[in-house]
This record gives C-alpha cells, structure tokens and sequence, in this order.
C-alpha cells in the first residue's frame, strides 16, 4: 500500500513539473509583462497566453502610430483591450475606444519553455470599416482565439488591433492627409513582433502575416510596401488581394469632403487640419457607408473608406509592386461562392426560393461591374451564359449571378496576384487554393438556398479551430476541414511548404506556377482529385485580357 501511494506521489510530481513549463514574466521594450497560463491539451501541454500589450502608444488622430514609452513595473498581460473605435453594425453608434494599438500572444509549451517557434500574424478583416481581435465575438465564443492553431501547429499566434473606419483610413488624397493609418497600425505591430518574439520564444526571422478579407488585401499590401522589407518571411491572404476592386479608393478625396462636410469643417487646403480638431466619435459616426446595393449600385462599390495609393507606404500602384514580396512565400485562395454574401444584398431574390431572378437584372449588374456600355454587357453575358441551354432554371441564374460577383470581388483579382507573385518571385514560392466545403448555412438557416457553397468568411472558423472548441455545433467532417486548414496552413509558416511541417496533410499541394497554375481544393472530401489546375480560366481570362480590350 505505502508503495503504491509512494509510486502515485512521485508521478503526481513528475506530472505536476512536467506541465510547468511557462515563460512568466518576459521582458520587452516597454518593460516587463506577465500572461497567463492555460492548459491546452492534457498534463503535458500547455499555453502562455499574454492579452493586451501594447505595441505603440495611443495614435494621434490622422497620423502614424509612434512607439509605446513603456511602462514601470509587470504589467498584468490577462485581459483583452477594447477594439479600435468603430460604427456600430447599425452604424448608428460607436464601438471600442482611440486607445487601441494592442496585440495579444498565444505561445505553446511542451515539457520545457519553447524557443525558435515560427510565428503567425493575424490580421482581421471586415471591410476596413468594422473589426478587432480582441474579446468575444458572440457569448464566450471568441472567433480569433489562436489557442487552436498554436497547439495543433506548435506556432506562435499574435493577433492585433489596428484602427478602421474614418480614423484608419480617411485621405485628403494629399500630402494633408494621405491615409492609410491603419497600415501603418499593422506595419507597427509587425516591426514590434520582429524586435520582440524572440524573448517569447519566436523566431523573428520567420513572420508569416495571414489575414482574410479586408484583412486579406491588407496582408498582400504589408508584402508590397517597401517598409516592411526584411520583416515578413512568409503571408497568406484569404479572400482579399491588393488588387481587389474594393481595396484601394483611387479617389479617395471625395468621401473625405463628405465628411468634412457633415462635421462643418471647409473642404478646401485648411480641411484637415478642421478634422484634426473634431473628436473622434463625430468622425466616427460621420464616415458611415451606405450598405445597401442594387445590381445597378452593387456593394463592393461603396467601400470607399480603404487604402489609397499614398507615394509612401504604397508608392505606386500595387501591381506594380510585386518586386518587393519577391522573397516572401505566398499563399492565396477564395471561398468556391465567396461574393454570395455581397449578391445576395445586390440582388435579394437570389436567396428567395419562389422569387424569380430577371435576366434585365444580371445584365444590369454585369454592366455596373464592367463599367464599360453595352459591348462589355454583352460579351460578359455571352461568355456567363455559354452554358445554359435553352431553357435555363433558377437555380442556374442565381449561381451564375454569385458567380459573377466571386469572379469580379474576389477570384479573379486573386488569380492576377498569384501570377503577379510567380512571375516576380525569386527565392520566394506560391501556392493557390479554392475552398469548396458546402456551407453549414444551406438548407438549413434560411434564407440560404440548398446549393450555397463556401460563402464569405466561412473558412474562418475551420482556420481557429472551432470544431475542436465547440464541437457539439460540427459534424466530425468538419473537424477534418479544421485539421486540414491548420496543417496546411502552420506547415507553410514552419517551412514554406504547406506540406512538410509538423502535421501531416491528407494531399500533397504543389506550387503555383506561371505555367501550370496549379491549385488545391480544401474541403471534407479530399483525395489525390484535389489538385486541379487553372481556376475558371475562361473568365479570369474574359475578365484579364478580353475586358480591357473592348
């Protein structure tokens, strides 16, 4: 008996110091800073999880974030910080607080403290406007938690706040006031993690940036921008490329003007510097975006608050910046119907199943996204309809309209960038994929209709993990698109090769080349079928060369 319970005392020891493995406190730039400690995956796993360290201090309206003066003392990494002020989604109030330039740090620990980790930079999207990464999205359920991807992958996750809405990106589209703030907010804290992973065990010579969206085309502007040369080794965009239509306003000064104009400031060369005196939440609520569309006024359209082409952080346009993402890895993909989101507001009967979609309709839309008359209307509807038949249903019409749109917002633009990267790159590499797995949405959450695949954002909650957190809400299919996604995806940032790392991957996913322009398709269902090449070529084609020629 004395030797049983001896037996069970040594191994309760054991076990007790073979999960303490824990960074506690670290020392920054700012001073010193203390998380906490989380068990993530039985005895001998756990996570340092460090909330809300500041990595600049609190920005000046209209101006570049400047370096945080530190801090005296420990302080108390535990508790998210509020996200950067925002509209509410009713756009009738406002959200979050100036003082906003925070990150948080998931860092995994086996039996001793981890060193050398690959490193992985979360940037939200939500269209510039609206975001954070900070806090509960809905309840308790925390969409950016990096607990997930960092144990699974043994990486280091930090996600970020930076600002949006009229204080992240309003342009005088001048020298007053050139924009692009929030940029600058992500640049900051990308400079931060390289100058201070290492004392929480990162490498700081392999920063992968990832990002979805908004977020997306901010992750390929932070690869394009000369200033962050040396800082990135490696970026993933989903759903979103700075050669997007929506991400970049090329005329940038109108809106501006509109603001001004509703806070009673001039709108001639003495504008910014009356926008610099009215508070934040006036500015805030004054940059509100109509949200409405119509297939002669479809959304994408009206995201006017974004980047702008500055001859600073984007000095040119970014097709013509590829050069600088010359040696960092690039991966980058969209969702199979990843513009329904946007159709389905531009066009409502699309989701109502007795409701006919005219084909005055389609055209009306093809002719607001082509911007070209009635030559272009009838080329792109040609080359749409091509397969249809005589008789066409329904069902055909409004998958061919979402399609339309994925190609335009969202497919197309990536396609360009990838072949952008490949043609530029020299030590870097590519890869492409499409994201297919039918939406949990469909058939069962009206008003989406049975044959809706992946929509907008839906490969966000298999990238965190979500099946593993909350598993009564997935089927075990679902958990196989998590693991799938995170193996992939935390492969590439150890290595660069999405297939070689520490998981394993159910299919091997060959790079992209200019000649091939091969891609994978993610979904629950993956075999060596996978691997496909050209995506939709005939309208990245009609869209690339047969458009500008007309």
């Amino acid at each position: 008996m004395m030797k049983t319970l001896g037996i069970l005392v040594a191994s309760a020891l054991f076990l007790g110091s073979a999960s303490a493995a824990t960074l506690g406190v670290v020392y920054t730039e700012g001073g010193m800073v203390q998380g906490k400690k989380v068990n993530s995956d039985g005895l001998l796993r756990t996570m340092d999880v460090f909330k809300g360290i500041p990595y600049a201090d609190k920005p000046g309206v209209f101006e570049k974030p400047k370096r945080h003066p530190g801090w005296d003392g420990v302080l108390k990494a535990t508790e998210f910080k509020p996200r950067c002020m925002q509209l509410n989604l009713l756009q009738s109030d406002t959200r979050g607080q100036e003082d906003c330039l925070y990150l948080n740090i998931w860092v995994p620990q086996g039996l001793s403290v981890s060193t050398g980790l690959p490193v992985m930079v979360w940037i939200f999207g939500g269209g510039y406007l609206v975001g954070g990464s900070m806090g509960a999205n809905f309840l308790d359920n925390y969409l950016y938690d990096g607990e997930e991807i960092a144990n699974r992958g043994k990486v280091i996750v930090v996600t970020l706040g930076y600002r949006v809405g009229t204080l992240g990106f309003l342009s005088s589209g001048d020298a007053s006031g050139p924009g692009n703030y929030g940029l600058w907010d992500q640049h900051a804290a990308i400079a931060w993690v390289n100058r201070n992973i290492r004392a929480f065990g990162g490498d700081p010579n392999n920063i992968t940036v990832f990002g979805e969206s908004a977020g997306a085309a901010s992750v390929s502007f932070q690869t394009l921008s000369p200033h962050n040369k040396g800082l990135i080794r490696r970026a993933i965009s989903q759903s979103g490329v700075a050669l997007c239509p929506w991400a970049i306003n090329h005329n940038p000064r109108a809106f501006a003007e509109m603001v001004a104009g509703k806070v009673g400031c001039p709108t001639d060369d003495q504008m910014m510097a009356c926008l610099k005196l009215i508070n934040a939440k006036e500015l805030t609520l004054a940059g509100t975006l109509s949200l409405a569309g119509s297939p002669s006024t479809p959304i994408v359209d009206n995201l006017a608050l974004s980047p702008v082409i500055d001859g600073d952080f984007l000095p040119d346009h970014p097709g013509n910046l590829f050069h600088n993402a010359a040696d960092i890895d690039y991966l980058a993909g969209v969702n199979s119907m990843d513009a329904h989101l946007f159709t389905g507001l531009d066009l409502p009967a699309v989701n109502k199943p007795i409701a006919n979609l005219p084909l005055s309709d389609v055209k009306l839309l093809l002719g607001s996204l082509t911007k070209k008359g009635e030559a272009s209307i009838n080329s792109a509807f040609a080359e749409y309809t091509a397969d249809w038949g005589d008789k066409p249903s329904q069902e055909t019409i409004k998958k061919t309209v979402v399609m339309i749109e994925t190609d335009y917002v969202f497919l197309v633009p990536t396609q360009a960038a990838l072949y952008l990267h490949a043609s530029n790159a020299q030590s870097a590499r590519t890869y492409s994929y499409l994201f297919s797995e039918p939406s949990r949405m469909s058939g069962v959450v009206l008003p989406f209709p049975s044959w809706m695949e992946a929509d907008h954002a839906e490969d966000l909650q298999f990238v965190f993990g979500k099946p593993f957190t909350t598993p009564l809400a997935y089927w075990p299919k679902h958990r196989n698109v998590s693991k799938y996604f995170i193996a992939y995806w935390t492969n590439f940032a150890r290595t660069g090769d999405p297939n070689k790392g520490e998981s394993n991957v159910p299919v091997t996913w060959p790079a992209y080349t200019t000649s091939g322009q091969k891609y994978l398709e993610i979904n629950a269902k993956m075999n060596r079928n996978s691997v496909h090449e050209k995506m939709r070529v005939r309208f990245v084609n009609w869209w690339s060369n047969t458009l500008p020629s007309i």
